[in-house]
């Protein structure tokens, strides 16, 4: 578990009756909303109401696990920025909130200016490197658009905001670089994730979940778990793929996840790289547990990260890793312990990493046993999600 590193209201608790105002773009299927459905039954648990307001709902995620637990979600019915500041406004002089919570950026920039001249403390969950310069070379990202969204984010960080909850110390130093923020008022928490949710690996699971999925014991099989996005990385885990096939003529890569701009350029790379036997594109999956649980080596190529919850879900699965060497998975991954680190955007080390692993088998087994090992000491929710709900006490106790 990250140490506290502000020293945030230590011992706070929540006041009798208290509301909080969560403020997210949506219950969807994503790392921050995961995050987000887990803590809400602490935060009731802890004597809170909250209230979740969302700006749409969407067709898979989380919203009816949020509203199955008791929660009071608020499905905002503007499409436009201007109109969820003034339905959240209306919200907050009906409820007198004595937190406002947000998370992601529409979410941050619509809360934030919501809660103007309110008195009522905003607390910000920073879950991204979200102007990591690896950003401005992703190509669906308008650059220029790009610095006017970090100017406005940095202003009303600084102005409209009191405290922020980082998910990585990444994530902490790159609020402070780009935004303009104090590290003072940045409290790293790591992310958590249920054991029980995710359950137990072992050989049984293992056999039965790749006999359901067609896969033959004598495959070495390789997971990716992320949106088909530029972020992940995917590109190079591809182009990695007929060197590793060469190597290893049993391998098969499963990549898990919704999706994205990056969708044709990879069904395109499977095609002309005559892939087609040794990739499934999987799309977005409910049983992601299960099928960490069926892989032997998780793959996490990404050419930025702000924590990166599917590597913590494959540490608890007992995965060994091969990660991309960048800041957040640096926090993640012990480089030669439960994994190994290659640089970013790069191919050939990327499949000399994975091959390095695959033909060590007695590592293999060593590494997995410390990646569940790590998660255990560092992201078990047990741990995370009651840090996370006193961080939000402390900063909620500024309205009394």
């Amino acid at each position: 578990m990250k140490e506290r590193e502000s020293g945030e209201g230590q011992g706070s608790v929540a006041g009798a009756n208290d509301t909080y105002l969560i403020v997210i773009n949506s219950l969807g299927a994503g790392g921050a909303e995961r995050s987000l459905a887990d803590i809400l039954p602490h935060l009731a648990n802890s004597g809170v109401r909250p209230i979740v307001a969302c700006f749409k709902s969407p067709d898979v995620g989380f919203e009816d696990e949020v509203r199955a637990g008791g929660i009071d979600v608020r499905v905002l019915p503007s499409t436009s920025i201007p109109g969820h500041i003034t339905q959240l406004r209306k919200i907050i002089r009906s409820e007198n909130p004595s937190l406002v919570y947000t998370a992601l950026f529409d979410a941050h920039l619509a809360g934030r200016v919501a809660a103007a001249g309110s008195g009522i403390p905003v607390l910000s969950n920073l879950t991204n490197v979200a102007y990591d310069p690896a950003r401005y070379l992703d190509p669906n990202v308008n650059a220029r658009r790009l610095r006017i969204i970090r100017h406005v984010d940095g202003w009303t960080a600084r102005h409209l905001t009191s405290h922020f909850h980082a998910v990585s110390g990444a994530v902490k130093d790159s609020a402070v670089a780009s935004l303009g923020v104090k590290p003072s008022s940045v409290t790293v928490v790591y992310r958590g994730r249920h054991l029980n949710r995710l359950g137990m690996p072992g050989a049984e699971r293992k056999e039965r979940v790749r006999e359901m999925l067609g896969i033959l014991s004598s495959h070495d099989v390789l997971i990716s778990v992320g949106r088909q996005e530029y972020q992940k990385g995917h590109k190079y885990l591809l182009e990695a793929m007929p060197s590793l096939v060469e190597r290893h003529p049993g391998l098969l890569l499963l990549i898990v996840g919704r999706e994205g701009h990056s969708t044709s350029e990879l069904e395109h790379l499977v095609e002309t790289l005559d892939l087609s036997d040794h990739v499934r594109f999987l799309g977005h999956r409910t049983d992601i547990p299960d099928l960490l649980a069926a892989a032997d080596v998780f793959v996490f190529p990404s050419v930025y990260e702000g924590l990166g919850g599917a590597a913590l879900e494959a540490m608890a699965l007992g995965l060994p890793m091969v990660v991309s060497d960048v800041p957040a998975l640096r926090e993640v991954v012990e480089a030669g312990e439960n994994g190994i680190v290659v640089p970013p955007a790069d191919a050939v080390a990327l499949a000399d990493g994975i091959s390095s692993m695959l033909e060590d088998k007695s590592r293999m087994a060593t590494f997995g046993v410390r990646s569940r090992e790590i998660f255990e000491e560092k992201f078990d929710a047990t741990d995370a999600i009651p840090a996370t709900v006193q961080l939000m006490h402390s900063v909620a106790a500024r309205s009394r």
